[in-house]
C-alpha cells in the first residue's frame, strides 16, 4: 500500500486459496500460491495508494492538474468538484473506490433531475483524476473507464435565427454589439473568439482574419483546439462595417482590440449579453437569445446553401466533421418546405388534377397525372 506520505508498506494478508479436500498436497498448495504472487512479484501489479480522494483532489489535482486546463474547464471542474464528487467521494480513499460506486453515483445523479450533458462532464472529471492517479502511479486501474452512461435523452435543439430573424436582430442593435453579431453571423466565430481579436490579424484590404486567440473572463488563451486556429474570409459587408468601427476605435494599433473599454481591456460577453444583446433581441420579438445561437446560426445558414460539409468544418473550427453535421446544422422549416416543393417539381412536371368521386363517407381520390 502507498500510505499518504508517499511511501509504500507492505501489508501481511492471509486469503482462502481452496478447502484441504481439494487441495491433495503441500506441493499443489504452493503452486497455488505462486500463481497468486506472480504479479506482485513480477513487478506487474503496483501499490495501492490509501490516500483519500479528498486529499488527492486538494493536494494534486487541484494544485497541479487544474492550472493546466483553459480557465473555462477549470471554472466548469472546480465547481463540479466542490458540489458533486467531493460530498460523495471525499473521505473515501483512492484504492477503495470500485467501479460499481461510480456506476451507482451517476445513476443517481440521473434520478435526481441532472441533465445527462452535466452527468457525462461528471464521469469525464472523476475519469480524469483516477486517471492521473494510475498515471502517477498511486493505482493500477482507472475504476471509472468501465462505468457506463445510459443513451443519451433527448434535449432541446440549439436556437438558432433565420434570414429574417437576423435582419430584425441588426437593425435593434447598438453598437458595438450591432458588429458583434453580424462577425457572429457571417463568420461562425465564437464569442471569446471575437472579444480577443486584435487589429493586427484583420486585413480590411484582403479581406480576412486570423483566430490566433481566445477571451474568457478577462483571460486570454489559445484557442479550444488546433483545428480552432484558422484563417477566414470576410463578406464586403462585414469589412464594410469593420472600417466604420475601426474608425470609431480610441486605440486601432495592432495590438488592440477591436471590440474593448475606454480603458483598452476586453469587453465582457456575460454583460454584452444581458444588457444588450438581450434587449435588441426581445425589441425585435425573439426572445432571449444567446453568443452561440449566432453561431448555430451561420452553420445552419450555411448547410442551407448547400455549403460542402468540410468547407463548414473549416469555417467553424471544429476539429471534427461529425459535431459540424450533427450539431451546428438544423433544418429550417422554410428550407424542408423548399425541398418539398422541390421534391413535387420532379415527380409531376405539370400539375396534377385531383378530382373527388362520389358523396359516400368512403370518398376517393382520383389523380390524373396529365392534363
Amino acid at each position: 500500500m502507498t500510505q499518504p506520505d508517499g511511501t509504500v508498506q507492505r501489508i501481511l494478508r492471509s486469503e482462502t486459496r481452496g478447502l484441504v479436500s481439494e487441495i491433495s498436497s503441500r506441493r499443489e498448495a504452493r503452486v497455488l500460491l505462486q500463481d497468486r504472487l506472480a504479479a506482485l512479484n513480477s513487478g506487474q501489479r503496483r501499490a495501492e495508494a490509501t490516500m483519500s480522494f479528498g486529499d488527492f483532489v486538494t493536494q494534486k489535482i487541484e494544485p497541479v492538474v487544474l492550472p493546466t486546463l483553459k480557465p473555462a474547464t477549470q471554472e466548469v471542474y472546480s465547481y463540479l468538484l466542490r458540489k458533486h464528487l467531493l460530498p460523495r467521494f471525499r473521505d473515501c480513499r483512492l484504492c477503495d473506490i470500485t467501479r460499481a460506486e461510480v456506476q451507482q453515483f451517476l445513476i443517481r445523479k440521473l434520478k435526481d433531475g441532472y441533465a445527462w450533458e452535466t452527468t457525462h462532464h461528471l464521469r469525464s472529471l472523476m475519469s480524469k483524476i483516477i486517471g492521473t492517479a494510475v498515471d502517477w502511479n498511486y493505482l493500477s486501474v482507472n475504476a471509472v473507464r468501465g462505468a457506463k452512461m445510459p443513451e443519451r435523452s433527448l434535449k432541446r435543439p440549439h436556437r438558432f435565427l433565420s434570414l429574417e430573424d437576423v435582419r430584425g436582430l441588426l437593425e435593434n442593435s447598438n453598437e458595438p454589439v450591432r458588429t458583434i453579431v453580424l462577425l457572429a453571423v457571417m463568420t461562425g466565430l465564437r464569442i471569446g473568439e471575437i472579444l480577443a481579436l486584435r487589429w493586427g490579424r484583420i486585413n480590411l484590404s484582403a479581406g480576412t482574419l486570423r483566430v490566433e486567440e481566445t477571451c474568457y473572463k478577462g483571460n486570454f488563451g489559445t484557442p479550444k483546439t488546433r483545428a480552432s486556429r484558422r484563417e477566414l474570409p470576410l463578406a464586403p459587408v462585414v469589412v464594410q462595417a469593420l472600417r466604420a468601427h475601426h474608425i470609431r476605435c480610441r486605440n486601432s494599433a495592432d495590438d488592440a482590440l477591436v471590440f474593448a473599454t475606454r480603458q483598452g481591456a476586453p469587453l465582457d460577453a456575460k454583460n454584452l449579453r444581458r444588457r444588450q444583446l438581450h434587449s435588441a433581441s426581445q425589441q425585435a420579438g425573439l426572445g432571449l437569445i444567446d453568443w452561440h445561437s449566432l453561431r448555430h446560426t451561420h452553420g445552419t445558414l450555411l448547410h442551407e446553401q448547400g455549403t460542402p460539409l468540410r468547407v463548414a468544418q473549416a469555417q467553424l473550427g471544429h476539429s471534427h466533421m461529425t459535431t459540424t453535421l450533427l450539431i451546428y446544422t438544423h433544418a429550417s422549416g422554410s428550407a424542408q418546405r423548399q425541398a418539398v416543393v422541390h421534391l413535387e417539381s420532379l415527380l409531376f412536371p405539370s400539375v396534377p388534377e385531383f378530382a373527388e368521386v362520389g358523396q359516400s363517407s368512403n370518398q376517393q381520390i382520383v389523380v390524373n397525372a396529365g392534363r
